[in-house]
């Protein structure tokens, strides 16, 4: 947690020495500030260019592990079902609520950026301007795996691995065990490689914002602050929609489940990471009352399948880059970004700022410049604190939902 710390401060650091740079350039030099922001800006390049490296084999590991390791449902068979429902439906609403509520608010509105050039042509121009259903099934279907991974095809590389992982689960254990641990070793080295890479961030975001600041002004700060107050009230929604299930499920204990959970929920806030809590919420949702087999089952399946805050951040993110370039996309393609975010990007709870691996992916493959991810990056921080809250508000409410539709949950009373 030191280290996100670290982070943060060197992320806000060069956030200043940015917005100083571009100011100067800006207010003292204007006739060299398209020339001082191209060059600037080819730091934020190096970071996003580090981002796309990991996309292809991140997506790919984790999904077929996940995928893989499914077949242990078979030992509890309706407890994962219903396990498995919640989640998908949790995860369909959270994404949802992001996209009604980002394109309602429009923060992305607030102020224009110049679409990068070299965004602008070939086939992601031919994907903005809308899917024809060849190149929709161009987009889905892999000729070749390799060509997927070369080219950053998300969508390919999902259908791929949900083929291979379906294949694996269903081979048996003795011949899967070697390979499904081989690429769990594979996927939690990329995910380390994701926090290393976060470190050339500070980069990232003094390039994007020196070269914004030097050609927009100071317009980007009010940006910032029209952002996180849409954010942060789409979240509440959320956190509304998923307190009302609860209460319809729980009833009045839905109150003593939310007092157990507050000092994970604050741990969560805190350190932007919804994995340092789970020794802790394993406790309290025992203590709650929980089956304690059940809550071995389905707290770490929902640290993959049930992240109901990073999927509304998702969804609300890349719809505001979208916006803040000027790119219109259509209900449809929206739709389609949907399902696309709800099956890239399971497996990576608990690593702070894996989202924006995924939410890079998403705009690469929709025509939206993924540079943009580096002007959200300096006040990504508050929205983790956000989503890793409700990432645990998630995964209790689906704990507490399927022991109580199992008749497993136990009322201990008033012992707090």
């Amino acid at each position: 947690m030191k280290g996100q710390n670290k982070l943060f401060i060197a992320i806000i650091v060069a956030l200043i020495i940015g917005v100083i740079m571009g100011g100067v350039v800006h207010t003292q030099y204007p006739d060299s500030a398209p020339g001082f922001a191209k060059n600037i800006k080819l730091l934020g390049t190096m970071f996003i260019r580090l981002v796309q490296m990991i996309i292809a084999p991140l997506v790919f590991t984790t999904l077929v592990v996940g995928i893989a390791k499914m077949s242990d449902m078979k030992m509890i068979g309706r407890v994962g079902s219903k396990a498995m429902l919640w989640f998908i439906t949790a995860s369909l609403v959270s994404l949802f609520i992001g996209l009604v509520f980002v394109n309602w608010l429009e923060p992305g509105l607030v102020m224009q950026l110049e679409k990068p050039a070299a965004d602008a042509a070939g086939e992601v121009l031919a994907t903005s301007q809308g899917l024809s259903l060849e190149q929709f099934v161009n987009h889905i279907i892999p000729k070749s795996l390799f060509e997927a991974f070369a080219t950053n095809e998300v969508l390919q590389i999902v259908v791929f691995s949900i083929m291979f992982g379906i294949a694996l689960a269903n081979m048996g254990e003795e011949y899967t065990k070697p390979i499904v641990r081989a690429l769990d070793i594979c996927a939690h080295a990329i995910l380390k490689m994701v926090g290393y890479i976060m470190w050339f961030a500070p980069l990232g975001v003094l390039g994007a914002i020196a070269a914004t600041v030097a050609t927009n002004g100071f317009e980007i700060f009010k940006v910032y602050a029209i952002y996180l107050r849409d954010f942060f009230f789409a979240l509440a929604v959320l956190w509304l929609v998923l307190c009302i299930v609860g209460y319809l499920i729980l009833g009045n204990r839905l109150f003593e489940l939310m007092r157990r959970i507050k000092a994970p929920l604050l741990i969560a806030f805190s350190t932007t990471s919804s994995e340092a809590v789970f020794p802790k919420l394993v406790e309290e949702l025992e203590r709650f009352g929980c089956n304690n087999r059940i809550v071995s089952f389905i707290l770490p399946l929902g640290y993959s399948f049930n992240l109901d805050g990073s999927m509304m951040y998702m969804t609300f993110a890349a719809i505001f880059i979208a916006q803040i370039y000027g790119i219109d996309m259509s209900i449809g393609q929206q739709v389609i970004m949907l399902l696309v975010l709800m099956l890239t990007s399971k497996g990576i709870a608990g690593v702070p700022r894996a989202s924006l691996v995924i939410i890079v992916a998403t705009c690469t493959m929709f025509g939206i410049p993924p540079e943009g991810i580096a002007l959200i990056l300096p006040i990504d921080h508050f929205c983790d604190m956000g989503r890793s809250m409700t990432n645990v508000l998630g995964n209790a409410l689906a704990t507490s939902a399927v022991s109580k539709w199992e008749g497993q949950l136990e009322n201990h009373g008033g012992d707090l």
